[in-house]
């Protein structure tokens, strides 16, 4: 089965920027903005974000300010300031055998570093690769990490698999299976989440009054370290 899917891959697999290199910086910064945001999106961000901080050296030594206004339109602000800790980290330390000890790194994020900039052999486990591992029942290698991710992002779909498109149809036991809806989180339009991208986005441009802002997405924001207040001043954090 495994070959089946590596054989598909090398013809139909995605070609993405960050599959090109081993730098293990270039990848974290890749599977930072791949979470929740799509692939289309983050690809062109990829590019300017590594123009602008080549390094993990350079990155560490930018203001949390300037990263938090580069971050914007990524959603999910929180991850470009852990990002930026994670840098400061490894340019003062170096990178550590176990990347979960940065600051915002879970296991995933961590074994696809390890897997796709060190070669190690561990399967890193994204939604896409535990749905294409349960629903054929097979046991993948890391090598197939890829593939797997590509399958179920393209192929092996959430909800309506598009098993007639899929190069491991005959040996799969869910082979036309439907499934129910995933809970999906709520709309954008008119939730806290808005509220809160709006006011960054307004301290981003200049320091605010807050007497001008939405205090609760201002109180939100300053609990996730994104802004500071300094008396009646609200600013994006040093």
């Amino acid at each position: 089965m495994e070959r089946l899917l590596l054989d598909w891959f090398a013809e139909q697999g995605r070609e993405l920027p960050w599959r090109s290199t081993r730098d293990p910086y270039a990848i974290l910064v890749s599977e930072v903005m791949l979470q929740q945001t799509q692939v289309d999106r983050v690809v062109p961000r990829w590019y300017a974000w590594l123009e602008r901080w080549p390094t993990v050296e350079a990155l560490a030594a930018a203001s949390a300010a300037d990263v938090i206004r580069a971050w914007q339109g990524l959603g999910y602000n929180r991850r470009a300031l852990n990002l930026h800790r994670a840098a400061q980290q490894v340019a003062a330390h170096g990178w550590p055998d176990d990347l979960t000890d940065l600051p915002g790194v879970g296991r995933y994020t961590a074994d696809a570093v390890a897997c796709f900039a060190r070669g190690r052999d561990v399967l890193p486990v994204d939604g896409n690769v535990r749905r294409v591992s349960e629903r054929t029942g097979h046991t993948f290698r890391a090598a197939a990490a890829q593939a797997l991710m590509d399958l179920g992002a393209t192929v092996c779909l959430a909800r309506i698999p598009r098993c007639d498109a899929c190069p491991l149809a005959e040996e799969c036991p869910s082979r036309g299976r439907r499934y129910e809806p995933l809970r999906k989180q709520g709309p954008f339009e008119g939730s806290f989440r808005q509220r809160r991208a709006a006011t960054l986005r307004l301290v981003a441009g200049a320091a605010r009054e807050a007497a001008d802002l939405d205090a609760e997405a201002v109180a939100s924001l300053a609990r996730d370290g994104l802004v500071r207040v300094d008396g009646p001043t609200v600013s994006l954090t040093a």
